[in-house]
């Protein structure tokens, strides 16, 4: 009997990649068999940490006797939607042929708990090996099959995925349900997303507390040049006689270059994205959320194949990659052929000397293109301006510095001093700046004439609101989640109405407001997080037990579930409106869902729900040709006009057939589905037990 190797992707896509470079051609529903290989793979997590309900009957009950919510063991079970793939990879790991595993998801700690705790369920007892690659090119995925390495080497990476998953799981759900149980409305929190939210109100109440003020700079003109006050009068004057006056005194006064200051300025080119600066980056120049360009990203690396591993956040490179190059370059020509002839011509060197350092480099490298060539036909919009985005700045490595020389005058009266810049650009090199006009020099001790000093009303600037780009940048410096996660963390802000989005600014709604003053203090600030961030990293070293950890974690978690129960904080919710349940006679809350905005009933135990708004169908009013909306009475739905109250009953028993045009959309929305991030099993959880407690 041939002995075959049971390979685990993470995504279907990624696997049948593998298995077209390892020559399997035998395909199946749910994996594709070779003569030594069988491929197969997740679909993210098929596995996530069993709920309270699972543990104990009675902890089914949301009340606050139970809590905390602390399993003696934490176990896993399988997600409901996925089963059928992992009933599939438990039979074929237990296949006689199949004498070895190698795993090979995604290379970092979420991709290790998805491979392993599949391995552990199965009970997997066979060996098993790691493939650990930047990219998914055929020619990297050939060098990682040769280089496998044993899966023992990355159990403490594992050992910090499980405990990361466990420690969320008990403080998340433990605050949550209190929360939601004490003030009897859905309330999310977490050690990530709390203080994340607690960030951007900070900034709306400095914008809050603002209040603008006019005052009076006085500028001095000369040759259409523009000093400014450098010291003698008030740089701020909030009194117009006042700075008139000052302007009249000076307009009689001779004015002399006192000092001359030159220096020049030599910037190397930046290094390489990581995820978060680029994607801080997309956002000021596209508008891209985090989820959006991470998405993109995924496609690029994935389908494309034309980008390193996204979610890295390292910007160097190590040394061994020196001789890809060049291939590399070759691979980008077409965005800038003679720039990268030249480049190439001069050996491909690069001028960015800090670039290699293994030393710098975790999992992942960062992100530089692959040696595959871009099909651009094949490519969209959006991912033609992220791949150029990362293109342009891979090119920019091999070019000259720039280099920028600065002139500071002082220029003196007898009552003040004006400072006045000049800047003259002497070699571009990477950046593509327009040039500057030569502006009129000045030497020391030169008396000057035909001057202009002026008065300048001006008015004092609120700080403005967060972006994703500043929040991402936000996050980055206080260690709050992953560049894997953060866009994730904001998404769910967004989705539990905690913050809202306006194009890119974002804010704070009266929900998350209000959150911010119910839970606990420990989870305002991004202390908590920073000390789990740097524990998880120190597991994943080998420098810390997992179970050490976790029992920190649960005594914080006691400590934050008492907290609460003790609180004496009112709540108020803004969602209820004036409208009445109609079957127990409760006031209904807004709540917006994906479908549109709908009305619940405020009474956990009623299930009663409705569109806030009557749905419109594709269906026209036989009277005046209109789009009706879908209302629903005693008899079910019907449709009704709103201009001519025409109605008509719907026909639910015809098995309409699908349009071609319905047939692109919907698959479009499923291959859109299927590239972006799959949410945590946890997450998944919660949002199914806090849509539980709403209904």
């Amino acid at each position: 009997m041939d002995m075959k190797t049971l390979i685990i992707a993470e995504k279907p896509s990624v696997g049948k990649e593998i298995a077209r470079v390892l020559g399997a051609e035998k395909k199946n529903k749910s994996y594709i068999e070779g003569e030594d290989i069988i491929v197969t793979w997740a679909l993210g997590h098929l596995l996530g940490l069993k709920m309270p309900e699972d543990y104990r009957s009675e902890w089914a009950t949301w009340n606050m006797e139970s809590l905390p919510l602390i399993p003696e063991e934490m176990q896993i079970k399988p997600l409901k939607n996925t089963a059928a793939q992992l009933k599939i990879i438990k039979q074929l790991s237990q296949r006689k042929d199949v004498n070895k595993a190698v795993i090979a998801t995604d290379a970092g700690r979420e991709g290790e708990l998805v491979a392993r705790w599949i391995l552990d369920y199965v009970k997997f007892k066979k060996p098993v090996q790691r493939l650990w690659i930047s990219s998914q090119t055929d020619q990297a995925i050939r060098n990682g099959f040769k280089q496998l390495y044993p899966s023992k080497k990355y159990d403490d990476l594992y050992d910090a995925a499980v405990a990361r998953s466990e420690a969320d799981w008990l403080v998340g759900l433990n605050v949550t349900r209190a929360l939601t149980v004490k003030y009897q409305d859905s309330l999310s929190a977490g050690r990530v997303q709390t203080p994340t939210l607690a960030m951007v109100r900070k900034q709306e109440a400095r914008i809050e507390d603002f209040v603008a003020e006019t005052y009076f700079s006085i500028n001095l003109t000369i040759e259409g040049q523009t000093a400014t006050l450098s010291e003698g009068a008030p740089e701020r004057i909030k009194d117009q006689v006042e700075a008139e006056k000052i302007v009249s005194n000076l307009n009689k006064q001779a004015v002399e270059v006192k000092e001359v200051k030159e220096n020049s300025q030599t910037q190397l080119p930046p290094l390489p994205y990581d995820l978060t600066e680029l994607q801080r980056e997309a956002n000021q120049r596209y508008q891209f959320s985090a989820k959006k360009t991470l998405s993109v990203m995924q496609t690029l690396y994935e389908r494309h194949k034309i980008v390193s591993y996204p979610r890295t956040d390292s910007k160097y490179l190590t040394l061994d990659m020196k001789e890809t190059l060049k291939d590399r370059l070759q691979a980008v020509r077409g965005f800038a052929t003679e720039e990268v002839k030249s480049i190439i011509k001069k050996g491909a060197q690069v001028t960015q000397t800090a670039l290699f350092d293994d030393t710098k480099v975790t999992d992942h490298h960062g992100i530089i293109p692959t040696e595959e060539r871009a099909h651009l036909e094949k490519m969209d919009q959006d991912e033609l301006r992220i791949y150029r985005m990362i293109v342009e700045r891979f090119i920019g490595l091999f070019l000259p510095a720039y280099k920028v020389a600065k002139t500071t005058y002082l220029l003196a009266t007898t009552d003040a001093t004006f400072k006045l810049k000049q800047e003259l650009v002497l070699e571009n090199g990477w950046r593509k700046t327009e040039p500057i006009k030569v502006k009129k020099r000045f030497k020391q001790g030169e008396q000057l004439g035909n001057l202009i000093f002026q008065a300048k009303k001006e008015l004092t600037k609120a700080p403005g609101r967060l972006t994703e780009s500043t929040l991402l940048q936000a996050m980055e410096k206080h260690s709050l989640g992953t560049p894997a996660t953060r866009a994730e963390i904001i998404e769910k802000l967004i989705s539990s109405q905690l913050m809202e989005r306006h194009a890119t600014k974002l804010s704070v709604s009266p929900k998350g407001k209000q959150l911010l003053t119910l839970v606990n203090s420990a989870l305002v600030t991004p202390d908590l997080t920073s000390q789990w961030e740097k524990s998880l990293e120190q597991i994943a070293a080998g420098k810390l037990k997992k179970e050490v950890f976790l029992e920190q974690i649960k005594i914080e978690t006691k400590k934050l579930v008492k907290e609460i129960k003790m609180s004496e904080q009112s709540y108020k919710d803004y969602s209820l409106t004036t409208k009445t349940c109609p079957e127990c006679g409760e006031l209904l809350k807004e709540r917006s869902g994906r479908e549109g905005k709908m009305l619940i009933c405020s009474k956990i135990t009623c299930s009663y729900r409705r569109f806030k708004e009557p749905k419109v169908s594709n269906k026209r009013c036989v009277q005046c040709h209109r789009k009706m909306e879908i209302h629903e009475g005693k008899s079910g739905k019907f449709f009704k006009c709103k201009y001519c109250n025409v109605s008509e009953k719907m026909d639910n028993t015809k098995n309409k057939k699908i349009t071609k045009h319905e047939t692109k959309r919907l698959m479009q929305k499923v291959n859109k589905e299927a590239q972006e991030e799959v949410e945590s099993p946890l997450a998944l959880a919660l949002k199914a037990a806090m849509d539980k407690q709403e209904k």
